[in-house]
C-alpha cells in the first residue's frame, strides 16, 4: 500500500514564535484549484489525515502538527483560537499562499471556523467535518468521552480495536483496514502538555454568535452514527451559517472521513469544484484588479 506521506514535503517551520512540523502536498505544481489549509482533530498528527491529501491529487494541501502533537515541540505557553489562527496565517505567508480553501475535522473544525471568521480575506470556501460550534454543543455518548480521555487510544491497537465502536461509532463502509490497521498505524500520541493545551484552547470558546456573519460558502459533513459529535450539531451549524449546506453519511461515525473515504472525497470535491458564486466571482475580480 502506498504511503500517503510519500508525496509530502515535510519541514519544521518557525512561525508565530512556535515551531510547527508542517506537511505540504503539491504546492509547487500548477493547479486550477486553490490549495487546502487543513486543521486536524485533537491530539491527531498529520499522518492521521494524510490519506485525504493523497486522494485529491488535483489540488495542494498544507497541514501541521499542533504544538505538542505529532513531531511539533511542546508549546511553551498556552494558546487560543485567535493566536493559533494568526500563526496559521503566518504559515501561509511562509509558503506564499494568499488564499486557501479551509477545512477542519472535529476540534480542527472549530479552528477552521475561527480561521475563516478571523481571516475572511484568505478563505474562499469552508468545509466542516464532524464538528461543533464549540462549548455550546450537544454532547455525545458519555461512554465515548471516557474512552476518548484514555491515552491508550493513541498507543494501544488492541484498546483502539476493542473500543472503536464506542469511541467513534459508525460502520466501516470502505474496509476494516481503515479501522483496525491503517488508522492506529498512523497515530502518534501527543505529549501530555500538548493534549492539555489543545483542550484548554477551546475552553469557553463558541462560534455561535459570529456564525450568522460567516459569508463563506460552507459544506458541513456529519456522520449519522457519530458517538462524539451527534449530527444535531451539524444541523445547528447549518441553521446558523447563511451560505451552508449539510451532508450526512448513513452509518458514518466520527471517523467517516476515513471509513467512508470515497463518499467523503466525492462530497468535498463536488463542493470545492462547484462554479464560483456571483459574490465569489466579484471578489476574485476585485482582487485581480
Amino acid at each position: 500500500m502506498t504511503n500517503p506521506m510519500d508525496d509530502a514535503v515535510v519541514s519544521m517551520e518557525q512561525v508565530g514564535g512556535r515551531t510547527l512540523r508542517t506537511a505540504a502536498w503539491r504546492l509547487d505544481m500548477p493547479s486550477d484549484h486553490l490549495p487546502v489549509l487543513f486543521f486536524n482533530g485533537i491530539g491527531a498528527n498529520i499522518e492521521a489525515v494524510a490519506p485525504l491529501a493523497a486522494a485529491m491529487p488535483e489540488r495542494g494541501f498544507i497541514m501541521f502538527d499542533m504544538p505538542g502533537t505529532g513531531e511539533s515541540p511542546d508549546p511553551l505557553i498556552p494558546y487560543n483560537p485567535f493566536t493559533m489562527s494568526w500563526t496559521a496565517a503566518q504559515l501561509l505567508d511562509r509558503f506564499g499562499l494568499d488564499e486557501v480553501d479551509v477545512m477542519g475535522v472535529s476540534w480542527g473544525g472549530a479552528m477552521a471556523q475561527h480561521f475563516a471568521l478571523q481571516h475572511p480575506g484568505r478563505t474562499r470556501r469552508l468545509t466542516l467535518i464532524a464538528t461543533t460550534p464549540g462549548m455550546l454543543m450537544v454532547p455525545g455518548n458519555p461512554a465515548a468521552f471516557t474512552k476518548m480521555a484514555n491515552p491508550r487510544r493513541y498507543i494501544d491497537p488492541e484498546f483502539m480495536n476493542e473500543h472503536f465502536a464506542t469511541l467513534y461509532g459508525g460502520v466501516d463502509k470502505d474496509g476494516a483496514a481503515h479501522q483496525k490497521d491503517s488508522h492506529i498505524g498512523r497515530l502518534k500520541p501527543p505529549s501530555p502538555r500538548g493534549y492539555m493545551y489543545q483542550l484548554m484552547c477551546m475552553l469557553g470558546w463558541t462560534s455561535l454568535p459570529a456564525l450568522p456573519f460567516m459569508t463563506k460558502e460552507t459544506l458541513i459533513m456529519m456522520g449519522e452514527d457519530d458517538q462524539i459529535v451527534p449530527v444535531i450539531n451539524g444541523k445547528i451549524l447549518k441553521a446558523m451559517i447563511p451560505n451552508s449546506r449539510l451532508q450526512t453519511f448513513a452509518g458514518g461515525g466520527h471517523l467517516f472521513l476515513l471509513t467512508h473515504a470515497d463518499e467523503s472525497v466525492a462530497a468535498i470535491r463536488g463542493f470545492l469544484n462547484a462554479p464560483d458564486t456571483e459574490k465569489e466571482a466579484r471578489r476574485m475580480a476585485s482582487a485581480a484588479a
